[in-house]
């Protein structure tokens, strides 16, 4: 018996349509960036080579260029130039220990009145390089003597001026001695 050409002899039955959500689908993409990453990776990698390459090769020439500058140095010339930074050397030594008076007299020129004057001056230096000046001298009068000494104490170099002896002369004139000690700065030599 044949069937009639109205009834189908298979068939597939429909779902029911549900909504698909949207799903995004990321392995395509992180992929991608993945090979981009390897990518980049890569060619750092070849960039390092390459320059560890052109370092070593330029490291090459300079050693033989300063091999070449070595050789060519004369023992002779290293010679001198050792013999004048030792003096050198010992030459400041020398000047740093040097002691030099003239600081005090272009002190004491400039900070004593051209109305008092000495008529000795004895300098010295004892062991420990402690500098003393001891003097005698005259003054115009007694107030030219007092701006003097404090003249001496305003400076602050010239330190623990004593005036002694203080004899007024028939003329009005004083005179005086000193004894002082002077800071080492002001004895130090200095070019």
């Amino acid at each position: 018996m044949a069937l009639p050409p109205t009834i189908p002899t298979s068939f597939v039955p429909h779902s029911s349509v549900v909504p698909r959500r949207f799903s995004a689908d990321f392995t395509g993409a992180f992929g991608f960036l993945a090979y981009a990453v390897l990518g980049v990776v890569f060619l750092l990698a070849l960039g390092v080579f390459f320059y560890g390459r052109i370092l070593a090769a330029d490291k090459v020439s300079k050693d033989e260029e300063l091999l070449a500058k070595v050789q060519a140095i004369d023992p002779k010339t290293i010679e001198i130039f050792v013999r004048l930074r030792d003096r050198l050397t010992s030459s400041a030594t020398l000047l740093s220990n040097h002691v030099a008076f003239s600081g005090f007299f272009s002190s004491l020129e400039k900070i004593l009145p051209t109305t008092v004057r000495f008529t000795t001056l004895h300098l010295s230096l004892d062991a420990a390089a402690s500098s003393k000046v001891d003097g005698a001298g005259i003054a115009k009068n007694f107030n030219a003597l007092a701006v003097a000494s404090t003249a001496f104490s305003a400076d602050g170099r010239i330190k623990d001026a004593i005036f002694s002896n203080i004899n007024v002369n028939k003329d009005s004139s004083v005179s005086f001695s000193l004894a002082a000690t002077l800071d080492p700065a002001i004895i130090v030599f200095s070019p």
